[in-house]
Formats: C-alpha cells, sequence, structure tokens
C-alpha cells in the first residue's frame, strides 16, 4: 500500500464503530468500579481541565461532544472504562495530555457517574475493563443524588466547584479572577480611528480583519520588495500567553501593536521597539473551546473586542481601562466566540458560535451601539418556520434545527450599506443524524448571507451547499473584488472550491475546484448547484462513508489574500481525506452536537504532501501557480505592493514568495508552528511584517497528528514575531 493510500485512524469525539449493545431488560446496572469520593474528585478535575470546552453540564459543544446522556451512550455502551480511560488520557486535552493518571481516572468515575453508574467500594484505576452498559444507563442523577453519594463517602476531597482534586499532578487549581488592567500605561499622541480611516487606512496601519472591508489582506506597503526580502531580519518577539489556540492578527495603528492573547489579555506593545504600553486581563482567565480569538476591533479612541465566553467588551485604546462590556449570548448554554467583530457605520457587527445543541435558542449576527454596547439588531442564521426559508427543513421541528456559527468575521461594502458573512453547516454534520436529507436545504447553513448594515435585514443569499453532509463549511472569509464596474465576493469553503458571485445580488458568477474533491459529481456551470454521490445521498447512521477533501478542509479559517497589482488570489489550501460515519442522535433538547466519528488518511495524488500553495486568476479563476509540501500552512496569506506574499506552516517556517510565481525568497524557522494571520505595518517610518506562532485549534491540527506523525515542534512558543530590513548604510 502506497504511503497516498495508507490509512490513519483517528477519532475525535470517540472510539469508531462502537456497536450498541443491548442490555437485558429491567436489569439494575451493578457497582460500577468507582468510588464516590473518586467520583467527587473528578468533577473538580473535570470544571477546572474540561469543561471550557464539553460545558460544565457535559453537554458538549462543536467538536467536543457530549459525555453524558443518550448520545454519549451511544457511542460508549459496548466500550469498557479502561478504554475511555486510554483514549482520554493518550488525546485529551487537544493540545496533550497534561493531567496526571489519577486525574484521568477521576474524571473517568464523574463522567461514569453523570450516566447514572452507581458508585462501588472500589476505585477506578485505569485497567478495569467493565463495559459501560453493563453499569451505565445514560440518565443523569439529580444534584441532590449527586450530594447525597459524595456525602455518603466523606464530602469527596475537591467536591466544589474549582476545588482542587487532589492527589494528582497540580490538582484542579481554581481558574484565576481576571483582574483588568494589569500594566498600567499610556499611549501617547493617540489619534482616534475615524470612519474615513476605516473606509480609507493610512497605508502604514492594519486598523481591521484582514486590513480593509474587503477582506483582502493586502498591504500598499512597497519597502519590503521581492528584491531586498531576502534581508529579513528579527526586529524584536514577544511572548504571549500560553495554552489555548493563538491564531490571533494583531492590529496596528499610529505605531501601536493591539495584540489579543488567549484566556482573553488584551496588550497595547510599542510597535517599533516591541515594549509593552498597557496590559488588561479582560477574562475570563479560561481557554474556552479551542480558546482562540482571531480579530479585535479599533473605533475612535476604543479597541473592541470579543472574548470566549460570547461577550463583547470596549477597552480604552489609550490606557486599556474598560468602556463597555455586553452579553452576546449565555456562555451556560455553550455559546462562544472564537472572531470578532467588524466596526461599520459606527456598529459593531459581531457572530457567535457554540450553537450545537437543540433548543429554542440559536445561533444570530448581531450590532452594537459602538459608543454604548446597546443591541441594534440581530438576524438569526437558522430559518424557523413561518419565517422565509423556514420551509427548508423537511420536517424536523424548529428546536432541532441546529448550526449556522458565524465563526470567521464578515466583510463589508459601504457603498452597497451590506456586510457579508458566511454561515457555518448544519448540526449534527450528517443528515443522517439530524434527521434531515440532502435534499432538505436547512437555510441559511453553508451560505453567503448580504445584511443591510444599518438594519441587519437580509438583502440576498447564495446557499453554496444545500443539505450539507460533511462538515465542509462555508463559513470562511469574504474577499471583495471589483473590476470596472463589476463587483464581486469570492470565498472559498473546506471543499476546496472557489466561489465567485455578484456581490450585489448574489447571482452564481464561477466556480473553481483547487484541489482533489470526490463528494460532489456534478457543479451546474450556470448555478453552482452541486449534486452528491449517490451514496452519500443514501447514507445511514453508522455507516462509514469516504469524503475528500476531509474536515481539516481544502480551505480553512487560514484566509487568501488578493494581491491588487496581479489580480491573483493566492489561496493556503490543505490536502487531506476521511472516512466519516454519523451517530444516531436523540430528538430531545440539550441534545446534539456534531455526532460524527472520523478517520482520516492522505489525499490520493498528492504524494503525502498536505500542505498546498495556489494563486488564481480573479477574472478567469485559472491557476497561475501552486506548489506542495508535506505539512499544512497555519497562517493566512498577506500579500504587498513590493510583490511578496507570506506565510507560515506547522514545521515553523515563515516563508516570503513572489506573488508572481511562487517562488520561495526568504524564510524563517521560528520557535513553534507558524499559526494566525501575518501583518505588515509602519512605525518610525519603516515597514515591518508581524506574525504569531501558536498551537492549538481543530482539524487542522488534528488531521496532521494522524497522517504527518513524524513532524515535531514544541508544545510552548506563543508569541509574536516582528521582521525588518537592515539599516541602510
Amino acid at each position: 500500500m502506497t504511503r497516498a493510500t495508507r490509512y490513519f485512524g483517528v477519532l475525535t469525539a470517540a472510539l469508531a464503530g462502537s456497536a450498541i449493545a443491548i442490555v437485558a431488560a429491567q436489569q439494575a446496572p451493578a457497582p460500577a468500579p468507582f468510588t464516590a469520593a473518586q467520583a467527587a474528585a473528578g468533577r473538580a478535575t473535570y470544571q477546572a481541565n474540561c469543561a471550557s470546552c464539553h460545558v460544565a453540564d457535559l453537554g458538549g459543544r462543536n467538536e467536543a461532544p457530549q459525555l453524558a446522556g443518550g448520545d454519549f451512550m451511544n457511542t460508549w455502551r459496548s466500550r469498557t472504562a479502561a478504554d475511555l480511560f486510554d483514549y482520554m488520557s493518550s488525546t485529551m486535552p487537544p493540545g496533550g495530555p497534561s493531567l496526571a493518571p489519577d486525574q484521568y481516572a477521576s474524571v473517568v468515575a464523574y463522567i461514569l457517574q453523570q450516566n447514572g453508574a452507581q458508585p462501588g467500594t472500589t476505585a477506578f484505576s485505569g485497567t478495569q475493563a467493565t463495559r459501560i452498559g453493563t453499569v451505565a444507563t445514560g440518565q443523569r442523577p439529580t444534584a441532590a443524588q449527586t450530594a447525597a453519594q459524595t456525602a455518603a463517602a466523606g464530602g469527596g476531597r475537591g467536591a466544589g466547584d474549582g476545588a482542587g482534586a487532589g492527589g494528582g499532578r497540580g490538582g484542579a487549581a481554581r481558574v484565576p479572577q481576571a483582574r483588568g488592567v494589569t500594566v498600567a500605561g499610556d499611549v501617547k499622541n493617540y489619534v482616534p480611528v475615524t470612519d474615513e480611516m476605516l473606509k480609507t487606512p493610512p497605508a502604514g496601519d492594519w486598523l481591521m480583519a484582514r486590513r480593509t472591508y474587503s477582506g483582502q489582506s493586502y498591504s500598499p506597503l512597497n519597502e519590503i520588495t521581492t528584491a531586498n526580502v531576502k534581508d529579513l531580519k528579527l526586529a524584536w518577539v514577544w511572548n504571549m500567553n500560553e495554552g489555548g489556540a493563538n491564531q490571533t492578527m494583531p492590529l496596528v495603528h499610529n505605531g501601536v501593536m493591539y495584540l489579543w492573547n488567549t484566556a482573553n489579555v488584551i496588550q497595547a506593545i510599542d510597535a517599533k521597539s516591541g515594549e509593552l504600553i498597557w496590559e488588561n486581563e479582560v477574562g475570563p482567565m479560561e481557554h474556552i473551546g479551542f480558546g482562540s480569538m482571531r480579530n479585535i476591533a479599533i473605533y475612535g479612541d476604543k479597541i473592541i473586542a470579543a472574548t470566549t465566553d460570547a461577550r463583547i467588551v470596549a477597552l480604552s485604546a489609550i490606557n486599556g481601562k474598560k468602556a463597555w462590556d455586553v452579553t452576546i449570548a449565555d456562555r451556560a448554554k455553550g455559546y462562544s466566540n472564537t472572531s470578532g467583530p467588524i466596526v461599520a457605520k459606527g456598529k459593531v457587527i459581531q457572530g457567535l458560535q457554540g450553537c450545537t445543541r437543540y433548543g429554542t435558542d440559536r445561533c444570530f449576527i448581531s450590532a452594537y451601539d459602538v459608543n454604548t454596547g446597546a443591541q441594534l439588531w440581530k438576524f438569526n442564521t437558522m430559518a424557523h418556520n413561518g419565517e422565509p426559508g423556514g420551509d427548508t427543513w423537511g420536517k424536523l421541528e424548529d428546536n432541532f434545527r441546529q448550526g449556522g456559527e458565524t465563526w470567521i468575521v464578515g466583510s463589508a461594502d459601504l457603498d452597497l450599506n451590506l456586510t457579508y458573512w458566511g454561515i457555518a453547516q448544519a448540526k449534527p454534520w450528517m443528515p443522517a443524524s439530524r434527521g434531515t436529507s440532502v435534499f432538505d436545504k436547512g437555510l441559511y447553513s453553508a451560505s453567503t448571507v448580504a445584511l443591510d448594515i444599518d438594519t441587519g435585514k437580509l438583502a440576498w443569499h447564495y446557499q453554496h451547499v444545500p443539505g450539507e453532509s460533511f462538515d465542509l463549511d462555508e463559513v470562511f472569509e469574504r474577499v471583495l473584488v471589483d473590476n470596472g464596474p463589476d463587483k464581486f465576493v469570492f470565498t472559498i469553503g473546506k471543499s476546496g472550491i472557489l466561489w465567485k458571485l455578484d456581490r450585489r445580488n448574489g447571482k452564481f458568477l464561477g466556480a473553481k475546484e483547487t484541489i482533489f474533491q470526490n463528494v460532489y459529481d456534478r457543479i451546474d456551470p450556470q448555478t453552482g448547484l452541486v449534486t452528491y454521490r449517490n451514496d452519500i445521498i443514501e447514507q445511514k447512521v453508522q455507516q462509514w462513508i469516504q469524503s475528500c477533501p476531509s474536515t481539516e478542509g481544502g480551505h480553512n479559517w487560514q484566509a487568501m489574500s488578493y494581491h491588487q497589482p496581479t489580480n491573483a488570489l493566492i489561496i493556503p489550501l490543505q490536502q487531506s481525506c476521511m472516512e466519516i460515519s454519523g451517530r444516531p442522535t436523540e430528538l430531545r433538547d440539550g441534545a446534539g452536537g456534531v455526532n460524527a466519528d472520523r478517520r482520516f488518511y492522505e489525499m490520493p495524488g498528492t504524494d503525502g504532501n498536505v500542505g498546498r500553495l495556489a494563486a488564481f486568476d480573479a477574472t478567469s479563476m485559472k491557476e497561475l501557480w501552486s506548489f506542495q509540501q508535506r505539512v499544512p500552512f497555519l497562517t493566512a496569506v498577506l500579500s504587498t505592493a513590493g510583490n511578496v506574499a507570506f506565510v507560515g506552516d506547522l514545521d515553523r517556517r515563515f516563508r516570503a514568495v513572489d506573488v508572481k510565481t511562487g517562488q520561495t525568497l526568504w524564510q524563517a524557522r521560528l520557535g513553534t508552528s507558524v499559526q494566525g494571520f501575518p501583518v505588515t505595518f509602519t512605525a518610525g517610518g519603516k515597514q515591518y511584517v508581524a506574525v504569531t506562532t501558536g498551537l492549538g485549534g481543530g482539524s487542522p491540527r488534528q488531521v496532521p497528528r494522524a497522517i504527518i506523525p513524524e513532524v515535531h515542534h514544541p508544545n510552548t512558543g506563543h508569541a509574536v514575531y516582528v521582521f525588518e530590513l537592515p539599516e541602510r548604510r
């Protein structure tokens, strides 16, 4: 078997292929192999180390599965407690196993207890091969029952939230409280950011996500060119918070860099010298979900940031003091954010993530007054009965229409008064799991929506993939390009299809397959409508189906760049495949989730190369150049008027390439994997290039661990690196 077709198995939520065992009817479960005190200690360890992803009530969200209830039992009923221990201790947390064996054992005990298992007299050691279905029912104990078990065991060291679990390495420490401003200082000679500056930014500033409302990730700076980029050297480096997923994009205004750190810490740094000016621990000081935040915003005298617990906070850009703080959605229900807002016409426009659990709430895009934080409008991304698009969900009731997150910040055209957002897929991932078919469109999932900036009303939508089936998300950047009187919006999703629409009305103009895909048999050249393979149309739960690309995506959050002088879209791409199997899902409030297992493997025809960088002509959509490499690119692409594009990868390399040929002109190897959004700016009249290094994340990190095991990098090293040309002599 060749390397290109060799299979590598990874399960993101549970061991694959677990059958549903039948427990003898009416038979009371036997006592489980754990003690009440052990489960109580596990509760504290879980709250400190697991709840940020799987949620305090074990309900799960996004790729973190439910750990209590029917969905958990459907996956784990026929597996053993030792299997669960082995899986957790070898793969969790996602950044790398970091707990002591007795802590993993106590978390297993707590999970079993929360699935109705009764504690016994023997502690769980991690080796007992007790089949979970023989001791657990999936019925959650009441709070009183859990308290009674704890009391009967003598209180159970570590029973309280955040209390030390004891016995394990470091215990389960309390989450530290955010302290607000921890380093005091003032930005000197601060210049307020105006509407006109956001619309036409100074060449040396980077004032919003992907630099401009058009989202092009292009800079007009040209001091660094194809001729001299080989001379780049390190100007300074700043170590950032460790933990969570560091995927951030610095802002730079008038020589000051504003930097989001994991655990919701924001800093102002002198962009020339690297000296810290002020710091604010906005909080919460924990890594919720992946713990990432991809962008922040600036307007007037305020830095405006979303937090990972689904709030928006405005700080003084001068001294970091809080101006206002509002809640977007209830964190206790699993809501969060991994990207920040865009500010347009005095409105802070923000997406939402974590919309995976069944219930009456749903995902939305919302706008807030930039001066006060007052909500101005809200657009729901999942259509209910009686609303436009509400008849596209088959017979599925409203409370089971979930998903539709907006976890990548949108773009805007102020002249058209429209803001453009990508909407994620429906949840669970596979129609067979969510009780629909591929013919149930499920609006507005997998769509581009254009919203009126003033009112939030839908101007138009285009659904790229009706009935999306494989977590092949279409949520990513919307790049606005003008060509004479024509106004385009480009986007590319996990399927690797580059889409071209008329941004005035959503009319389909073209599609280009940028990598190998076998999910769609046909893309209609007139409408863009995709046709699935027959086996995907006929899918059933617990049936493995092949998909190229995988959930790593042909493209993911690492944004493309539109290089204006050459009319080229330069896109970071990934090449991997998978088998995916949908799980049965309970149709009840509180259930849901993504509910699928995956096994990743190398994409045929790539010779094991996962990373690909390619350029496409924005007019014809023809490929101009490309190159492949073993490791994936983990940064967005930044292009400049100096005809240089910058990109970083998993193997710690940050490189500059010629935008016309793709030839590598310069590269540097940094402390750990290069991850985030490169930016360029001026300070003291000189051009600099900055990029972050980081760890953590979803499929773009999980897939390489499975199919590129020979590539290693340090498990610490979050930092921002800033490069410059040598002084002229």
